[in-house]
């Protein structure tokens, strides 16, 4: 049934992002003499905020070199966070339609905020968001509910009239956490497959169906 707001997992859900996340933190990676990745292993290594991707790239024998490699990746990422990215087909079309049918649309990320912000303003001329979140400094990462839970309160509308879209097991977590009702897009980092066996009841292939679903 209908509600009153949409919250969006950005990369994975909006943006296909791994392009220049790859790239920016294997180029990190190269300098150090460190080993690199294959594109497609960062859809595993990203989804829990910079500091963990950089834990992940780097791998139990290099962690001392934790804080040097995430504030390179952090500058090269700020000025290379949209080269390659590019919002999924249908994406756009998405949220033309939900702002003429009256929904509110959020934005919420474990990407650093001011990543989510440069990169939303690149790809929308005018961005749809009333909010557009990233991590802040004292809020816990998603799967935690409390970015959530803040924007709905922000807002003025319960957590139980929002839709929640997103591509990962930690973004049904998320939802779940903070009461509001979950769409699990296949077109992101995960497959239909992680998706069902994690508990999504609702998973869809293309914007356009989520928003069957959203308007119906």
């Amino acid at each position: 049934m209908p509600k009153k707001a949409v919250l969006f997992d950005l990369d994975g859900t909006l943006l296909n992002s791994l392009p220049d996340i790859s790239r920016c933190m294997n180029t990190v990676l190269e300098k150090h003499g460190l080993p690199v990745y294959p594109m497609l292993d960062y859809r595993y290594m990203t989804g829990n905020g910079a500091l963990k991707l950089t834990q992940r790239a780097l791998g139990e024998a290099h962690q001392e070199l934790e804080q040097t490699v995430l504030a390179e990746y952090a500058a090269l990422y700020a000025k290379h966070c949209y080269d390659e990215s590019y919002l999924y087909p249908g994406i756009a079309d998405m949220m033309q339609d939900l702002k003429a049918a009256g929904y509110r649309l959020v934005v919420l990320s474990n990407k650093d905020d001011p990543d989510v912000a440069s990169v939303l303003n690149h790809y929308f001329d005018e961005p749809p968001f009333t909010v557009m979140r990233g991590h802040l400094p004292g809020v816990p990462l998603k799967p935690d509910p409390a970015a959530a839970l803040n924007i709905a309160k922000e807002l003025g509308i319960a957590p139980a009239d929002f839709w929640y879209l997103g591509d990962t097991p930690t973004d049904l977590a998320t939802c779940r956490g903070a009461g509001m009702n979950f769409i699990a897009v296949a077109w992101g980092f995960r497959s239909r497959q992680e998706l069902s066996e994690a508990g999504a009841e609702r998973i869809v292939d293309t914007p356009a169906q989520a928003l069957e679903y959203m308007l119906t």
